[in-house]
């Protein structure tokens, strides 16, 4: 599997960025598209509408220092002039301009801060500096769960390295020029599914679900997802399963989940036997492993990992909310398991093949989440 699994991820980190409605985005499609055509599948990649943001000048200027950035995207933009305003901490904003810190891994005290600026509506913008210093310094974006209803004054987020020059700003009072402009475009994203038959007709399907859309190239975020949602693909091809086999790589996954909810409209959570998420950096160096699971698919899961010599480094309670797609996935009642992980590329444009995978932990959780769907499929 290794050989094949390295293929996929370089064949993955090839297109520079995987982000919704993009070029690269479609890319994407088409490849996946191509690569289930090729074990004799037959994708479906329906188009359906999409207004995709397209960055022109978003940036924070204070005299001679500027801090170019991506506003947050569900957050409030300005126009092409921006607006003029002093700087304060978002903490005492009003009327100003707030600095606050964001970290790409969501929870913390800096994430609560900014949600809270953003609620009270008192900063007439916000600049936000990626709290990345003990990961990798950059710019590692949030991603915008309410990109279809945005909300708050506009926020810009920009590199670690802009923070002290800033902060000292805030303190200060300094007056700034604050842009984060970006117009609507009309275009299209789609789902790229296909489905297996089984042997027995009539049952529940099993669906396997992986997202393939990210801020940036994202390969140890997205390509273990991508490469084991490919190794079930050719499995199933070549083994016909017992229940029906549904297969979708979702977009939209920064945007809200977005493509996956419109997945989950036509295909209830409930209405499946189960579903097997494949989730975020499970194939990074140094990086993290979680598995999370409904109660009847936890069992499975746990051997699955350990016959592959797979330790998770935690696993969910039984009473807490699970994270990313399988959220979805339990919210409407559906049976699963997950692989979801943390890892210090995350989000990052450094995100790329091969610095930022391990191939071997890579290797064998594949194994693992083939013994899951296996299993899923054959129940």
């Amino acid at each position: 599997m290794q050989e094949r699994l390295i293929a996929d991820l370089r064949s993955w980190d090839a297109i520079a960025g995987h982000r919704t409605g993009t070029d690269g985005d479609h890319a994407t499609a088409r490849w996946l598209a191509d690569s289930l055509r090729a074990v004799g599948l037959e994708p479906d990649c329906k188009p359906f509408p999409f207004a995709r943001r397209v960055l022109r000048e978003c940036a924070v200027v204070v005299g001679g220092d500027r801090a170019d950035g991506v506003p947050l995207f569900d957050g409030h933009l300005t126009d092409a002039d921006g607006l003029t305003a002093p700087l304060a901490p978002a903490t005492a904003a009003d009327g100003c301009i707030g600095v606050a810190a964001f970290s790409s891994l969501g929870g913390g005290a800096a994430n609560a801060e900014l949600e809270r600026a953003r609620r009270a509506g008192q900063a007439c913008a916000i600049v936000a500096h990626a709290a990345t210093e003990d990961a990798v310094p950059g710019l590692a974006l949030m991603n915008a769960p309410s990109y279809a209803a945005p909300f708050g004054p506009p926020v810009l987020q920009v590199a670690t390295q802009h923070r002290d020059w800033l902060m000292a700003a805030a303190q200060a009072g300094v007056s700034a020029r604050f842009v984060a402009h970006a117009e609507l475009q009309e275009t299209t994203a789609c789902n790229v599914s296909a489905a297996v038959a089984g042997r027995k007709r009539g049952g529940k399907p099993v669906v396997i679900v992986t997202p393939r859309s990210s801020w940036w190239t994202s390969t140890a975020e997205r390509g273990g997802g991508i490469a084991a949602w490919l190794a079930c693909a050719r499995h199933f091809a070549a083994t016909p399963p017992a229940r029906d086999v549904v297969l979708v790589a979702t977009t939209g996954h920064e945007l809200g989940h977005l493509g996956l909810n419109r997945f989950l409209a036509e295909h209830p959570p409930a209405a499946a036997h189960a579903w097997l998420h494949l989730g975020a950096n499970f194939a990074a160096q140094d990086g993290t492993l979680r598995l999370q699971a409904s109660e009847e698919w936890l069992p499975t899961a746990l051997a699955a990992l350990d016959a592959e010599d797979v330790g998770a480094d935690s696993v969910m309670p039984a009473a807490a909310e699970p994270v990313g797609e399988a959220a979805n996935i339990h919210a409407g009642r559906g049976r699963y398991a997950s692989f979801v992980g943390t890892q210090r590329w995350f989000h990052h444009p450094e995100d790329r093949w091969p610095h930022a995978i391990d191939i071997e932990r890579a290797e064998r959780t594949c194994r693992a989440a083939l013994r899951i769907a296996q299993a899923m499929a054959n129940d």
